[in-house]
Parts: C-alpha cells; sequence; structure tokens
C-alpha cells in the first residue's frame, strides 16, 4: 500500500483509502452490504484521487472545476472522521484483541450494523453526486490557464518595477570584490546568490552583469523558469555569446556538445537567472564547466540553499542576499509613496516606520505596499497596517506580490504545500519551536515515512528544506542547528489567504465575522492577546482537527470537537483544570500541550491515540501513573521540576523522546537506570539540580554513575545533560564529572552529546571511537593534548562547541578534525595560547572564539593564533574580553587596550582567507574589568579532606579532585 500522506490538495484521500482497503479484507457475510458499500465508495475515491493530483499543480481552475475539487476533498475529509470515530470506540476497550478485529466484531451487532451502514450510505451518496457531477461538466483535464511562464518573474510586467532598488551597491561591491580577488584562477569560478523570493536577486545580478560584461570577450544574461524548457536555456545562452551555428532542429545533446567546443576559447561571462533544481544546473554546468582556462565567470541565482551549493561547489562561493536596513527601505518606500522629494508627511511618520518594520527589508514587499499608499488617506495607511500578515494578499494591488510567491509555493512538493499552510496557525511575529511544529504535522499526519528514518527525523528535513528555500526564517541558529523559525509577514500573509482559500486553516475572528468558507472548520486558529474571556462555540466547528488557542482564559466545551487531533493551549496562562475536563471523549487526540494546571485529568490515560504530551507550561509537580496507559506516547515534554515515581520510567515503552528529566537528588538519579530498559528512546535531555550542595561524595559518585548508564546502557541517538547554573563562576564548590567509566559496551549510535554547565575532567579515550558522533558540546575544566587529539579523531564530526577554564601545559594547538566544520571555542580564563596547526580543520567553515586578554602573557606570549590556515573559512566571529571603559564612558580606552591590538592581528588574518565573506569581531568588558589579571593556576594541597562553607560535612575525599571557584579565580585542588 502506499504510504498514507495528508495534504492539501487531496486531503485526507490516501489514508482514507488505506482504511476503507482494511475493512475490505474481512469476509463476513453480515457485513457484505457495508463492504459492497465501502467498496463502492473506495473506488470510486480512488478515480477522483488521480483527478485531484493533476489539479494539484494547477494555479488557476475554472469555477466548477474548484468546486468539484474542494467538495471531493471536503469529502474525504468527513468520511475518515466517520470511519475514525467507529474505530476509536471500539478501540478504547481495551481486551487484547487487534483494533480491525474489534471494528468488525462491533459491525456484527445489529445497532452498531445499522449506524455503520446509515452513515457509511449517506458517504456514498455524497460520492455518487460528485462522480455525477464529475461526468456531467466533463471534469477530466484542466483547461488552459496560465502557465507558470505566464507569471515568470523575470518579465517586466512583474519585476520592473524591482529594478528600482536601493542598497544594492555594497552587495555589488562585495560581489565584484570576490571576482577581482579570484582573478588570478583561469579556471571558470561560479558565484550563486541566494535568498527569498522579492528580495532583489535577479537586480542584484543584472547591475553586476552591466559592470563587468565588458571585461570578456563574450557575456549572456540567460533566465530560467520553473519548468524549463532545455533547449530554449541553451539556445539563450548560445545567442548571447554569439554563436549562430546550429539548426532549430538540434536536441539536447547536441546542444550541449556544440556549446561546449563554441566557449572553449572564450573568456565568458554569463548569467544563469532563477535556478530552480539541481538538475537544471547539472545540464547547464557541462556546457560552462568545461575545459576553459581563460578565466570565465558565471553568477547563478537561486531561491534555494541547496541549489545555490550545488551551482558553487568545487571553488565557487555562496552569496547569501541579506533585506535592506532600515534607513535603505525607508528611502525605498518614501520614494514610491511620496514621489522624488522623499518627504514624509509628519501624521504618517509612525504608522509608515510600523509598516516598514513589517515588510522587514523585502523590496517587493517595500514596493508592493508603497504603490498601494501613494496618495492615500490616513485610514488607508492603518487598513493595510493591520492587513499586512493576514489578508495584503487579496488586495488587488498586491497580485504582482501574490503571483512572485505562488512561484515559490508551487514549485513545493505536494507533502511541503501543507506543512508550509500549516505554519498560519501561529501567530504573527511568533518564534515557533521546531519540535512542537513538527510533532503537530506528525498528528496531522503530514509526514511521508520512510524505512530506517523514524517520522521526527523526515519532519526534521522538511522543515530543514523550507529554510533552503528562503520560506520560513531560522531563528538562533547555529551553523546547520536550527531550534525555532519564524514566517516574514510577507510569507505569512501569502500562506494565511492560502490556507483560507483550501480551507486548510481557519482564524477564529473569520468564524465569527462570517468571513469563513461554506465547509466544515478543520483546523482552527484563536488569538486573542486580551485579559478578555474568549467564547468558542459554533456548529461549524464539530469537524476541527486542530485547535490552537492563544488566548489567557478560554471558554471551550471540548465535547464540542469529537475529531480532535491536535490540541494546543500550551499558552493558555489562566487555563484551569476545568477546562479539559472531559478531555478523555477526544478519543482520536494525538498531540496534546497544556499550560498553568496543576493536575492532568484522571482519566487521561484513556486517550489510546496521544502520541506527543507537552506539560512543561504547566504547575504540575509529580507525574500520574495514569500516564503510563497511554501506550502510544511517544514524546514528551515537562518541566524539569516534575518527578517521576520509581518504576514509572520503565513502563512508559513506547517513548522515543523526553524533555526534560529533572534530578535534583540523588532519589532522583536512580530512574536514571530506567532508560536502559526503553529500546525506542532515541532523544533525551536530562536537567541537573545542585545536588552538589547538600548530598554526600558517596551519592554524588553514584548519580555521576546512574548519568554514565545513559551512554554505556541506552540506544540514544542524541543526548543533553544540562545543570541549572547557567553561570559557572558563580559555583562556591563544584564536583566535575569523569566520563572514563561512560564507556558505552556495544557499538555506540550517539549523534549528538551536550554536557553543558557541568564540567568534565577530561575528555575519555572511548569517545574517539564513537562512530556516529555528528555534534559534541562539552565542557573541560583544563584541556590537555590529549584531549585534542582524541577529539580531533573522531571521523564523523561535523560541530564541536568548548568551553573550558585554561589548558594544562597553557597551549591549544589544534591538530586533526578532518571533517569539522563548525568550531566554538570559550577560554574563561586568560593565560593560554591557541594556534591552529597547518592543515588542521580543513573543512571547518564557520569558526567562533571568545577569549579573555590584557597583556602579551594572557597569550603565554604567542598572538598568532594560525586562523591564516584555516582556508576553507567563510564565517568568523570573535570576541575579545579586555580591560577598558568606565561608568561615565564605556568605550574609553578601548582604542589603545591590548585587546585591540590582537583584534588587529585577527582581522588581518581573516582578510588573507579566500573564501571569508562574513566577519564579527566584537569587544566587551571582562567580568571585574577594573581588577588585576589572574591566570588560572593549579594549587597541590595536602589535606586530605574539607568541610564545606555551611559544616553540612564532607565535601572531598582522599584522591578525588574538587574544585574551588572564586569570584575571579578557578583554583583547582587535589586531596
Amino acid at each position: 500500500m502506499e504510504a498514507a500522506l495528508v495534504t492539501v490538495s487531496t486531503g485526507v484521500m490516501k489514508p482514507l483509502l488505506s482504511k476503507l482497503f482494511k475493512l475490505l479484507l474481512d469476509e463476513h457475510r453480515k457485513l457484505k452490504g457495508i463492504r459492497r458499500d465501502a467498496k463502492f465508495i473506495g473506488d470510486e475515491l480512488r478515480s477522483m484521487k488521480a483527478a485531484l493530483e493533476v489539479l494539484a499543480d494547477e494555479e488557476q481552475l475554472e469555477p466548477p472545476m474548484r468546486i468539484w475539487r474542494d467538495d471531493v476533498r471536503e469529502l474525504s475529509y468527513d468520511m475518515e472522521d466517520c470511519i475514525d470515530g467507529f474505530v476509536a470506540h471500539v478501540d478504547h476497550e481495551l481486551d487484547g484483541r487487534t483494533m480491525l478485529k474489534k471494528f468488525v466484531d462491533m459491525l456484527k451487532k445489529p445497532k452498531h450494523r445499522y449506524q455503520a451502514a446509515s452513515e457509511i450510505g449517506k458517504l456514498k451518496a455524497r460520492a455518487t453526486e460528485a462522480s455525477e457531477r464529475h461526468k456531467r461538466y466533463n471534469i477530466i483535464r484542466p483547461t488552459p490557464c496560465i502557465s507558470t511562464c505566464a507569471i515568470d518573474p523575470r518579465l517586466p510586467a512583474l519585476y520592473a518595477e524591482v529594478d528600482e532598488l536601493v542598497g544594492i551597491d555594497g552587495p555589488k561591491d562585495d560581489i565584484i570584490d570576490w571576482f577581482q580577488w579570484e582573478a588570478t584562477s583561469t579556471q571558470p569560478q561560479v558565484l550563486s546568490i541566494v535568498g527569498s523570493g522579492g528580495l532583489g536577486k535577479t537586480t542584484l545580478a543584472k547591475q553586476v552583469y552591466h559592470a563587468l560584461e565588458s571585461q570578456f570577450s563574450c557575456a549572456a544574461f540567460v533566465s530560467v523558469s520553473r519548468n524549463p524548457d532545455m533547449r530554449k536555456i541553451l539556445r539563450d545562452i548560445a545567442q548571447g555569446v554569439g554563436f549562430t551555428d546550429s539548426p532549430p532542429d538540434d536536441d539536447v545533446q547536441q546542444l550541449i556538445s556544440k556549446l561546449r567546443q563554441h566557449l572553449k576559447d572564450e573568456r565568458y561571462f554569463i548569467v544563469i537567472d532563477d535556478v530552480w533544481s539541481t538538475d537544471v544546473w547539472e545540464t547547464i554546468r557541462l556546457v560552462l564547466l568545461n575545459n576553459n582556462n581563460h578565466g570565465s565567470r558565471i553568477i547563478t541565482t537561486t531561491r534555494n540553499t541547496e541549489v545555490a551549493s550545488c551551482c558553487s561547489s568545487g571553488g565557487g562561493h555562496v552569496y547569501k542576499m541579506e533585506p535592506l536596513t532600515f534607513d535603505d527601505s525607508k528611502r525605498l518606500f518614501f520614494r514610491r509613496a511620496f514621489g522624488p522629494e522623499n518627504l514624509c508627511h509628519p501624521h504618517l511618520e509612525k504608522v509608515s516606520n510600523d509598516i516598514l518594520r513589517k515588510c522587514s527589508g523585502l523590496p517587493l514587499a517595500i514596493i508592493t505596499v508603497s504603490s498601494l499608499l501613494a496618495d492615500q488617506h490616513e485610514d488607508e495607511w492603518k487598513r493595510v497596517l493591520a492587513a499586512i500578515g493576514s489578508a495584503l494578499a487579496k488586495d488587488s494591488g498586491a497580485d504582482k506580490m501574490t503571483k512572485i510567491l505562488s512561484l515559490s509555493y508551487f514549485d513545493l512538493p505536494h507533502h511541503l504545500r501543507a506543512c508550509l499552510l500549516y505554519l498560519s496557525i501561529f501567530p504573527e511575529d511568533s518564534a515557533i519551536w521546531k519540535r512542537h511544529l513538527i510533532h503537530k504535522w506528525i498528528a496531522e499526519g503530514f509526514i511521508h515515512e520512510k524505512q530506517g528514518r523514524n517520522r521526527y527525523e523526515i519532519g526534521e528535513s522538511y522543515f530543514n528544506e523550507l529554510i533552503n528555500r528562503s520560506l520560513i526564517q531560522p531563528v538562533g541558529a547555529t551553523f546547520s542547528q536550527v531550534e525555532s523559525c519564524q514566517v516574514h509577514d510577507i510569507i505569512l500573509d501569502f500562506i494565511t489567504c492560502k490556507a483560507a482559500e483550501e480551507n486548510f486553516v481557519t482564524k477564529f475572528s473569520d468564524v465569527e465575522d462570517g468571513q469563513n468558507s461554506c465547509y466544515s472548520v478543520r483546523r482552527l486558529f484563536v488569538g486573542n492577546n486580551s485579559n478578555e474571556k474568549v467564547a468558542i462555540s459554533a456548529p461549524i466547528l464539530s469537524h476541527v482537527r486542530s485547535l490552537i488557542i492563544y488566548a489567557h482564559a478560554p471558554q471551550v466545551s471540548l465535547l464540542a470537537f469529537p475529531v480532535l487531533h491536535v490540541l494546543d493551549l500550551g499558552k493558555c496562562w489562566w487555563l484551569e483544570e476545568h477546562h479539559v475536563a472531559n478531555i478523555e471523549k477526544l478519543l482520536l487526540l494525538k498531540y496534546l500541550s497544556l499550560a498553568n494546571v496543576t493536575l492532568l485529568p484522571k482519566k487521561i490515560g484513556e486517550l489510546q491515540y496521544l502520541e506527543t504530551l507537552d506539560i512543561t507550561n504547566t504547575r504540575i509537580l509529580e507525574m500520574p501513573l495514569a500516564v503510563t496507559s497511554l501506550q502510544r506516547l511517544a514524546s514528551l515534554n515537562v518541566h524539569y521540576h516534575i518527578r517521576f515515581p520509581d518504576g514509572m520510567i520503565g513502563k512508559m515503552q513506547s517513548l522515543e523522546e523526553l524533555e526534560a528529566f529533572g534530578v535534583h537528588s540523588y532519589e532522583q538519579g536512580k530512574p536514571l537506570e530506567e532508560f536502559s530498559q526503553l529500546t525506542k528512546m532515541w532523544r533525551l535531555k536530562v536537567q541537573l539540580g545542585m545536588f552538589e550542595l547538600w548530598e554526600g561524595t558517596g551519592q554524588i559518585e553514584d548519580l555521576h554513575g546512574y548519568l554514565g548508564t545513559l551512554v554505556s546502557s541506552c540506544n540514544l541517538r542524541r543526548l543533553n545533560i544540562s545543570k541549572l547554573s547557567s553561570n559557572v563562576l558563580a559555583v562556591k564548590t563544584y564536583f566535575p564529572l569523569s566520563l572514563e567509566s561512560w564507556c558505552p559496551t556495544t557499538p555506540c549510535s550517539l549523534q549528538e552529546l551536550h554536557i553543558t554547565y557541568c564540567f568534565i575532567d577530561k575528555v575519555p579515550n572511548w569517545m574517539s571511537l564513537l562512530r556516529n558522533l555528528r555534534e559534541l558540546e562539552i565542557y573541560v575544566v583544563s584541556v590537555r593534548p590529549e584531549d585534542v587529539r582524541i577529539l580531533g579523531s573522531i571521523p564523523t564530526l561535523l560541530i564541536l562547541k568548548l568551553k573550558t577554564f585554561s589548558s594544562t601545559d597553557g597551549r591549544i594547538l589544534i591538530h586533526g578534525f578532518s571533517n569539522l566544520k563548525y568550531f566554538h571555542l570559550e577560554l574563561l580564563h586568560c593565560g593560554t595560547s591557541l594556534e591552529f596547526e597547518e592543515g588542521s580543520m580543513p573543512r571547518l567553515e564557520h569558526l567562533e572564539l571568545e577569549f579573555r586578554v590584557h597583556q602579551m602573557d594572557c597569550l603565554n606570549g604567542s598572538p598568532n593564533f594560525g586562523i591564516q590556515h584555516l582556508s576553507a573559512l567563510r564565517k568568523v566571529e570573535v570576541c575579545i574580553l579586555c580591560n577598558f571603559g568606565n561608568r561615565d564612558n564605556p568605550l574609553a580606552g578601548l582604542e589603545c587596550c591590548f585587546g585591540k591590538f590582537i583584534g588587529m592581528i585577527i582581522e588581518a588574518d581573516i582578510e588573507a582567507l579566500p573564501n571569508c565573506s562574513s566577519f564579527l569581531l566584537q569587544y566587551g568588558n571582562v567580568p571585574f574589568g577594573n581588577v588585576a589579571c589572574e591566570h588560572y593556576t593549579k594549587i597541590v594541597e595536602t589535606d586530605c579532606e574539607k568541610e564545606d562553607e555551611a559544616g553540612r560535612g564532607k565535601v572531598g575525599s582522599a584522591g578525588a579532585p574538587h574544585w574551588h571557584v572564586g569570584e575571579n579565580y578557578f583554583r583547582m585542588s587535589f586531596g
């Protein structure tokens, strides 16, 4: 059977057909009538599904066709609700029978068989009527309509206005400078400009093209399209470079061969604008990346970072186009709204600034909105401001912007269209957490499961692809690791209107105003930031599958939503227990998020389909045992203060993810051993409290042993162990973790390991044996040369974050790390030199350094970091903390401080790097910056035991190291 998928165009047609197929497997004679109707419906739906898939890629449909398509899609939802309702009621009986067996047994009873037959009969009638209309209107193929090429973004009708950009000089100079840097290379060089639609990539490429074309023997500017004609593209290249010796009937291979031969001895400059796929580029590169050694240059533009990387592979460069600055946005906006005098009327200044903030530097949005507002009164300005993010795309003056955004939408595969439109269910300007979003996608059925990968990992790939296509913006990204995202207001406006048009997501405000469609609401977003109570009820809401509420005090009866799959009340800060009464009646619920309540509903264990439970924002202190009855629960998000009773973890056999398991005492650490019983668990976050302040040495060592079982005995792929204290210098007494005994007994599946805000004494030898580890973050007390060797020998390591007080010999010499792409190093004390050996980290793209320096001794006499050896670097961020400033002038003395001198040395090294396009250098005052410089020191003491400051007993033992952290120094002592 085909994998079940929910899409925008086909609704739940695919999973519905799968369920009908299972129903037809039973041969019991009493089900003959029901089976006959179900088979008829299935046959009809299969043909309708095929028609819906054809229509899915059509941007404009004739009215009869659109109505028929919408009716069939809604019919599929109603049919699945009917079948799911029956199945859920029988599955509610926990007696050991399979779900299908219980369903069939129920249908054998006359009463239930009559109810099922009645409902299926109604659905059969609807399917018959839809089929008849399909034949009546001859809805077989879509009639010709506006094609992709007809709204191609290079056509003057759409893009002429975007050429009026300001703020283009800086990016233009950056690209020209890169080409001049590569002037000594005789091989063809490719620079790929990447950015979202409407950012001005084409205009920038044109500016560079016009500035440089005279330096080459031939040049061409060629535009691709979303559905490209390769013969036409190759002929356009031929025409641009002056090659005419090709008959009209030449096929693609013949054109490639002749163009390669013609360009072999030319010094050419070619721009390939708006590349949508790697396949297109792979064909074009056969022509352009030939044996030419005359210094030819190529520019590509694309909306997709994956395509940009493909185009520029082999020594090229990716230029990420940034939005306009606020000042440049103002200049462009005022020029369009007020004419060449560029003057804003005083009474419109505030609203214009608010509009510009929503446009976020996107030139297409600025031009569109400013054109709408030219010569308009203040009320219209306020209306447009309110519309951005929700309804601007409906405005007739915004049709050009909508068409350009439509290109990106219809270029998405069908499963990603559903994922994108679902983002309209979140409030404007909100940060959307990746984990929460993916689990909602899973609950909705958007994830196409593939062998060898779990649904969450597949959802991550969907999330990353939306980022690569510039449709969502990463928030707080570290290299490739993105935990949350935002949607640009203009894109949100487009997808909100599109979701409403497809009856995919509905806003409750539209329901209240009577502006929703005539169909049943399927996914409902309720947003209200005021303190007013929001009453949610309407007959049209009985088929809602997702209910997302952002309101302090919702007034809602859950009985009104019998087919809910997703219920998100995690932002309802005044939520009380009575608001979630009868939640056990939501038999189809798969995702549940709550806030504020102090207790979970007593009958929560009856939610047999629940897969995700998020109670992070609640005030619950102990997990009820009823949760162990949730046999499908895969993801559990809790606050680290919540306590799990002994033996509970081992009973949750379906659990795959848990965040965050809190350990505040020795007793709370014992259940850590139970995680080895969970064979499906792959992701775990553990939050450690400050238990060292009251536990004895033996108990602390036992706790560390319990933590070790998570590595030595579990099948985890992602493990995060963190301590509550975020300021390591605030801890008076600290016991570091010793990881040597954590050695995995079987081949370790760890891919990501984070141990933060709790230091380890050294890097264990077994870490070099981790053959799947891609990401590592650790805090080491003092780095040994052996630690660097172990870390540098991990072959799969791509990301390394390291925080340390110092080095044991005053020097950190970097070597190895053959595949590392991101490196973050923070030195908490001065007195240690850092040097990258030649040949180390050959693939490093992103480097972040933070260190303290007051004088030459702070670098152990060595100001040469060896950064010039990191030739693959693309981005560098350096923060130097040193002594300068005073209360009256925070920047006093910066220019003459030693840290500034070191910064100049680093800057000179960065400028010598061929591929580094982003460099950020910051200076800051060290804590206690006006005190004398103190380096890390190791002190050997003779006493074997010490009493802690509160006199609660022994905090050290013979042979066991412990650390004392003062206000601005760190001292290690050995008993």
